[in-house]
């Protein structure tokens, strides 16, 4: 009887070791979605280009929203390309009538990101990586004393750069945490009427730090 305990435990350990390794499987490669939520600040950037004499203002709030991308795992390092859709609740004061950053008075807006990715496996599981790419954003204009918006919007165009580091917590789910910072160097404006301004030049920062949790297929 002993000996049959020992040959059943063996054999059941033989068939359970194959499926644990197909549990762990191949990490960081094909497509990926995930959501997104962070910290977000934007600001007068080093170069100034107001002059209302606060050039240090700025806008905070928290970062939402969803990504997705394509990674392609080539043994030692990672490489994929990636996009997000973000919103936040970075906005002026009610009661701060006073032009923010250049802009007047603003909330922020949706911002759409397309860029690339690549990274090194510290281990099988974690991977560090760095990021670059295309970053376009919308300030809404606040009316007023309120904290309605009207129509009137700017169009931010500029560069992201970014790092992070991302966990497998197995073969289809990971999670990550990310610093990025946009740099927006030219804008335009849209108008309650339809119309849209000419390009003009700006100089406006934006810092994010932000979490990840994403399923890979």
């Amino acid at each position: 009887m002993r000996k049959l305990v020992v040959a059943t435990l063996l054999a059941g350990t033989a068939v359970a070791s194959p499926a644990l390794a197909q549990d762990v499987g191949p990490t960081f490669t094909g497509p990926r979605v995930e959501a997104i939520l962070g910290y977000d600040h934007v600001g007068a950037g080093s170069d100034v280009d107001n002059n209302n004499g606060r050039d240090d203002q700025s806008i905070d709030g928290l970062l939402y929203g969803v990504g997705a991308g394509y990674d392609i795992n080539l043994g030692s390092a990672v490489v994929g390309v990636e996009g997000e859709y973000t919103d936040s609740t970075a906005k002026s004061d009610r009661f701060d009538l006073t032009d923010q950053f250049g802009f007047g008075r603003v909330s922020q807006g949706r911002d759409l990101y397309v860029g690339a990715r690549a990274g090194i496996l510290a281990n099988p599981n974690t991977l560090v990586y760095v990021k670059g790419g295309y970053t376009n954003t919308k300030l809404n204009v606040l009316a007023g004393d309120s904290d309605e918006t009207t129509d009137t919007a700017f169009k931010l165009d500029g560069w992201r750069i970014g790092g992070g580091v991302e966990r497998a917590i197995n073969q289809n789910t990971f999670a990550k945490v990310e610093y990025r910072y946009s740099k927006y160097d030219s804008a335009h404006i849209d108008y309650m009427d339809g119309a849209t301004s000419s390009e003009f030049d700006i100089d406006t920062d934006r810092h994010q730090v932000v979490a990840s949790v994403g399923w890979r297929f």
